[in-house]
């Protein structure tokens, strides 16, 4: 689990400290706000205290919903500072007990790739497909970047290919085909002088860096913040100051469908909208001692609750109900147009 956010633009630090305080604040989200914290703590440099977070959630008296998510993803930390025995340990021990959540055994596969053991990383990736996938129905989308994995790592073992190879194909969206995207000779274009292959391998990076997040084992949406019509009612009538930001219901609904239509139009991936309440809003405000009537509190807010896994993803489908809670559809709704 990776923040899909350059470094350059987050105090890691700062944001890990404040997820971890969070958690402290809200238990029984412990362990989505702590995951978020130690890939923050990744990020910045300190792995030992990530794993000390990993440890603290797997020491937890609580039932995790995904301990073998925390698992994995210790093992890959672990490795990273040098303590590979105990990674691959860990990762021995995920393989026996063959967890069915497709997300563990992306990250200890791509664990085993990194490190360049590409054969151990096959056998991982074949084991999961074995485990998860059916013949003759289609593959669940969490269970893609298995099939995307795999079919990497057979090509850099120059495989030939096979049914779940083919299977990868059929599901893969980008306009960069699986086969040319994964060939490993295609490095040495990085260093021709020919625009028109610079150009070409432009295109592919494009399109690997829209397969890595979407490959995302646990992606954190970027999440647009939706209040329900009482609730902002009450809002407002509490802090009016806040009117300002929400001029009218129909106005905050047309709002979030235009701004997640044109993040979606720049590119922008996993999207998704939460929804918040008045008094946990202010238990939030209270935890970031400020003033609800800050409306630059609003965006932080939708951000922890969808760290929190309070994140519906958008669009639904246009037979689904709509996001927005009127009862139709979604094509016959937002969706419209």
């Amino acid at each position: 689990m990776r923040p899909d956010t350059p470094a350059e633009n987050v105090d890691h630090t700062a944001e890990a400290a404040r997820l971890e305080r969070t958690a402290d604040l809200y238990p029984e989200d412990a362990e989505a706000l702590l995951l978020r914290a130690a890939a923050h703590r990744e990020l910045s440099g300190d792995r030992p205290a990530a794993t000390a977070l990993y440890d603290r959630l797997l020491a937890s008296d609580a039932a995790l919903d995904q301990p073998y998510l925390v698992r994995a993803l210790k093992a890959s930390n672990l490795w990273e500072y040098g303590h590979e025995a105990e990674a691959r340990a860990i990762i021995t021990g995920i393989r026996t007990a063959a967890p069915r959540d497709p997300a563990p055994w992306v990250i200890v596969a791509e664990a085993l790739e990194s490190h360049d053991e590409l054969e151990q990383a096959h056998e991982t990736f074949t084991q999961a497909v074995h485990l998860l996938l059916r013949d003759g129905t289609a593959p669940p989308r969490p269970t893609h970047p298995l099939l995307f994995g795999r079919h990497r790592v057979r090509r850099m073992l120059g495989a030939a290919h096979d049914e779940w190879d083919a299977l990868a194909d059929t599901v893969h969206s980008l306009p960069i085909t699986l086969d040319e995207l994964h060939d490993p000779k295609r490095v040495w274009s990085l260093g021709s002088e020919n625009p028109a292959e610079l150009e070409a391998e432009i295109v592919r990076l494009r399109a690997e860096l829209g397969a890595f997040r979407e490959a995302l084992s646990r992606p954190f949406p970027v999440a647009v913040l939706h209040w329900p019509a009482g609730e902002l009612a009450e809002l407002t009538e509490a802090y009016p100051d806040l009117a300002r930001e929400y001029p009218s219901y129909d106005a905050h609904l047309a709002t979030i469908e235009a701004a997640l239509r044109e993040l979606a139009s720049s590119g922008t991936a996993n999207l998704g909208i939460v929804t918040g309440t008045v008094p946990s809003y202010e238990a939030f405000a209270a935890s970031e001692l400020s003033s609800p009537a800050d409306p630059t509190l609003l965006p932080q807010y939708a951000t922890t609750l969808a760290a929190r896994g309070r994140a519906v993803a958008w669009p639904p489908e246009r037979s689904a109900p709509c996001w927005c809670g009127s009862g139709r559809t979604y094509g016959d709704c937002h969706g419209a147009g």
